[in-house]
């Protein structure tokens, strides 16, 4: 059987550069949505809505494009990639659009929450499931690059649409940012193409498989990310307030969320090029447990504008580490040709914690008051994006368990097939070999 070896660039160059567009001109527009937020209850636009229904409506916008992830695979078996992302295309500008013309809160659940959260999730999960197989040794680099689009795009979306609605209105900005997406994203759409299949890896485009989540190494990846989402999702939403609970200015907490914008999109190609070196899993995981850390210290520490304005910046560029480096991990822990398939079972089961994780939010900041009514909330991030670090840890060992094992299974194939068969009934007893200690704390690159 002939081994598939990616071409590791050429077009998958191209397919990176229009990742990074989409990213920029799905996410980063999604960013701006704390700008109109502010609007919003600033000029009690939609009378009687709350802020926790405003924070189900950004919550929704995320949510969304993973929930329906199922029907993504659906789709894009049925009409392929092209075609499913320019759909995407489509929804999107009819959601900003038509958010543009609402006058009642729902109407804007519906355009934002609902409409284009599905337009972005057709966008996104197509675009970054075909980077893996364009790549082998810079597949974390190229995945990095990519990424960088949604921190890229929401510093300049954000302060595009704080000037655009000072200078034409809400209405107006609404439409602008609708046919500016509609355009970049058509463009991408038309350039971005799938790896030609091989004799050794045929085109299998991505289906939902239930069954992924028994898979323990799916499982693992699963555990990373659920928990620092709501840590993710939290810390980017709970920023400019907090800057406004220790007596800064409203521009200074906008400042601070373009900050940690900007070290979100030049961050994340500098993890992908060095996860290619000291190994995907290992840098994950110190890029996880060191955002953790640092939220339990400095930010909690942070009570001035030089302060907060360092967190801003170490944070941007830690806490994304999850959707700079999951592809390429999948890649290595269930092989390039599932990679696409597994990443919607993730990014199906990421609904819950992007969906709440700013309302939890709120309460917590709800059950005090004074210049400490965000320590819940910060011990909280600090907490999952820990929680998240050990998921990684195991992953590690499980990683580390496998390679070995096929190292063993080749030395043991010039094996009698009657001493191989018992050879492999002595490890079944012997449990999950992965977690042993030995495992769980050897240096290697992983």
């Amino acid at each position: 059987m002939l081994e598939d070896v990616p071409p590791d660039g050429g077009y998958g160059w191209v397919c990176t550069v229009c990742a990074f567009l989409i990213n920029a001109n799905t996410w980063g527009v999604n960013a701006a949505w704390g700008i109109f937020l502010d609007r919003y209850l600033t000029w009690d636009s939609y009378p009687g809505a709350t802020k926790l229904e405003y924070a189900m409506i950004g919550g929704l916008s995320i949510s969304q494009a993973f929930f329906i992830s199922p029907i993504i695979a659906a789709i894009q078996k049925r009409i392929g990639t092209r075609y499913t992302t320019m759909l995407g295309t489509v929804l999107i500008f009819v959601g900003l659009f038509a958010a543009s013309a609402t006058t009642q809160v729902w109407q804007l659940l519906l355009s934002i929450g609902f409409c284009s959260g599905w337009g972005m999730g057709l966008l996104y999960i197509p675009s970054m499931n075909l980077l893996s197989p364009w790549f082998s040794a810079h597949r974390s680099l190229a995945v990095g690059l990519a990424t960088s689009g949604a921190g890229l795009g929401g510093l300049v979306y954000s302060l595009l649409t704080g000037r655009l609605i000072e200078m034409l209105g809400v209405a107006w900005t609404w439409r602008i940012l609708g046919f500016t997406s509609l355009s970049m994203n058509l463009i991408c759409s038309l350039l971005l193409r799938e790896r030609p299949s091989s004799p050794a890896a045929p085109l299998n485009r991505p289906s939902f498989n239930p069954r992924d989540f028994v898979r323990t190494q799916v499982l693992l990846v699963l555990g990373w990310g659920f928990l620092t989402e709501f840590g993710y999702v939290t810390l980017w939403y709970s920023l400019p307030s907090y800057a406004t609970s220790i007596d800064l200015s409203p521009s200074q907490g906008s400042v601070i969320q373009a900050i940690m914008s900007l070290m979100l999109g030049l961050g994340r190609p500098v993890i992908g090029y060095y996860s290619d070196r000291m190994g995907r899993i290992n840098m994950a995981l110190c890029m996880t447990l060191s955002c953790g850390v640092l939220c339990l210290t400095l930010w909690i520490l942070a009570r001035n504008y030089a302060g907060l304005l360092v967190f801003a910046a170490a944070a941007g560029l830690m806490s994304g580490t999850f959707w700079s480096t999951v592809n390429p991990i999948l890649a290595d822990v269930v092989g390039i040709t599932e990679a696409g398939r597994t990443f919607g079972v993730i990014c199906f089961a990421l609904v819950l914690p992007t969906t709440f994780a700013t309302a939890i939010a709120l309460q917590l900041v709800q059950g005090s008051a004074g210049i400490n009514q965000f320590l819940p909330s910060q011990i909280f991030v600090g907490i999952m994006f820990i929680a998240g670090s050990v998921s990684l840890w195991l992953l590690r060992s499980w990683k580390i368990t496998e390679i070995e094992r096929k190292a063993e299974d080749e030395r043991q194939s010039v094996l009698h097939e009657r001493e191989a068969g018992r050879i492999s009934a002595i490890r079944s007893r012997m449990g999950p070999a992965w977690l042993n200690p030995r495992k769980l704390f050897m240096v290697r690159r992983v």
